[in-house]
């Protein structure tokens, strides 16, 4: 893999983790709005569908 790609990718996870945590606390704030690691994983899976449907393009 070059580098790039690995920079890439640790950008995404990254960015993964900080969209899990802010799910995660804004839901722990609310809680009629869920559970919050209901909501976390909620957060990656679509991280996750985002970057797949790129990646596939």
């Amino acid at each position: 893999m070059s580098t790039l790609t690995l920079l890439v990718l640790l950008l995404l996870v990254n960015v993964a983790v900080m969209l899990a945590a802010g799910a995660t606390y804004v839901v722990h704030r609310h809680p009629a709005w869920g559970q919050p690691l209901a909501a976390a994983f909620g957060a990656v899976t679509v991280m996750a569908a985002l970057v797949g449907a790129i990646l596939a393009r």
